[in-house]
């Protein structure tokens, strides 16, 4: 999975979000919709020749006065220029050149990323003689186009992708790497305070991994015979003009924590509840294939009652579903109640992610469920599975070889899903399954 990030910016009412679903609708890869998330539906992972790569978009705020240029455009395209490997400026080509876009190209050009301007709402011969006054703001690549026909955006693609190595592509497996995990959550969750709690005044590390470059902060765990390393999205070198509350900041650093890691600890804080930002970040990092344990931290300061825990695993589990085979720990970072529960349960998923089940195994444990509750008929035909194997790549996947593949709909997916659940320890880890032609 690469971990190449788009970040998507431009003043308001340019269209940014329009290209943004545009370039998901590619592979329809709009993180779920959960009732309320239109507007923090702001990231989610696009699809083109082959690529894939992260996209965020920039236009996740209302302006509200006058002077918003000034702070919030500004700030988020200040983030956007240091955080995001390429940049799409949008512009409206109805408008033609405003303040904002000369204040905007301003920034950008100091910036030695790649920079793309997309002219939007080209969709007429005159109007595509007008995106030419574009050229004036100084970069070399425009595209112009309509991101509401999706007309124009293949060649603004081949661009883009042209600029992802084929490197950040594979999905190399090491030998017996040292388990990596990501601590994941909205600003102000205790992702600070966790870390310290595990690797503080102890100094129980042995060494810090120099930063990535892009630096992201790696810290080598080696203690009571575990070993792995933390990606901190927390504590990273903060930005002068960037104010550590800003979700916008914390989304970036998360999603690029997220590529990098195995496991990722989601965090969230137990008086605020499951969010819908917690629930995009879940199904991001399932959509990623990545390992999950989700940590409620401050439970310490709860009002509990003999169900409280059981009711609000249940609350999280509905809100996740269908994916709810994933561990949930009730713990106190400031208190270090159950944070080395925590770190063994990463293990033990990092574990389950690595799991090969012998074909034979998988043969005989399935193949008699599948005949004790075999795929409804379609088209007349009998479907009939003969054979099943785990493929061969990172996260744990199946195919399922049937005579008419193509007819096997979700809800008997999701009943292979949970056979496969009860049979194999996949306690945490999202799981793909194929149907192939036998």
């Amino acid at each position: 999975m690469s971990g190449f990030t788009v970040a998507i910016v431009g003043r308001p009412n340019v269209g940014k979000s329009t290209l943004f679903n545009r370039l998901l609708e590619q592979r329809k890869a709009i993180v779920d919709d959960v009732s309320g998330v239109t507007r923090d539906r702001q990231y989610g992972i696009a699809e083109w020749n082959g690529k894939s790569f992260n996209v965020i978009d920039t236009g996740g705020f209302v302006a509200h006065s006058s002077d918003v240029f000034e702070k919030e455009i500004k700030k988020q395209v200040e983030i956007a220029v240091d955080e995001a490997n390429l940049i799409l400026f949008v512009v409206d080509v109805t408008t033609g050149i405003t303040n904002q876009d000369q204040d905007m190209a301003d920034i950008l050009r100091r910036s030695p990323k790649p920079v793309l301007i997309v002219v939007n709402k080209v969709d007429n011969a005159a109007r595509m003689l007008d995106a030419n006054e574009f050229y004036s703001l100084g970069f070399e690549q425009n595209f112009s186009l309509s991101s509401i026909s999706g007309s124009g955006t293949g060649e603004m693609l081949d661009q883009l992708t042209s600029h992802i190595s084929d490197d950040l592509i594979g999905e190399e497996v090491e030998e017996n790497p040292i388990p990596k995990f990501a601590i994941i959550g909205q600003p102000n969750a205790g992702k600070s305070t966790l870390l310290n709690a595990l690797v503080g005044e102890e100094r129980t590390i042995v060494s810090d991994i120099p930063g990535t470059t892009r630096d992201t902060i790696h810290t080598h765990y080696k203690q009571f015979g575990k070993e792995f390393i933390l990606i901190d999205t927390a504590g990273i070198r903060k930005k002068k003009n960037v104010h550590e509350d800003l979700e916008f900041y914390s989304v970036i650093r998360a999603i690029r924590a997220m590529d990098e890691a195995d496991v990722c600890f989601i965090l969230i804080d137990a008086e605020k509840g499951v969010t819908a930002q917690d629930v995009s970040i879940f199904s991001l990092a399932e959509r990623k294939g990545k390992g999950i344990v989700i940590l409620v931290n401050k439970w310490d300061m709860m009002e509990k009652e003999t169900n409280t825990a059981r009711d609000y695993e249940r609350q999280i589990k509905e809100k996740t579903a269908p994916f709810s085979d994933v561990p949930i720990l009730f713990i106190s970072a400031k208190d270090k109640k159950r944070i080395f529960q925590a770190m063994e349960k990463g293990l033990e998923v990092e574990e389950n992610r690595k799991r090969k089940v012998p074909t034979s195994q998988l043969n005989d444990l399935m193949l008699p469920e599948i005949e004790r509750y075999a795929p409804p008929m379609a088209r007349g035909h009998n479907v009939k599975i003969k054979f099943v194997m785990q493929l061969p790549v990172v996260v744990p996947s199946f195919a399922f070889f049937a005579n008419h593949p193509d007819s096997i709909k979700e809800p008997y997916r999701n009943f292979l899903e949970n056979k496969l659940r009860e049979k194999f320890n996949f306690n945490g880890v999202p799981m793909r399954i194929f149907f192939r032609k036998k």
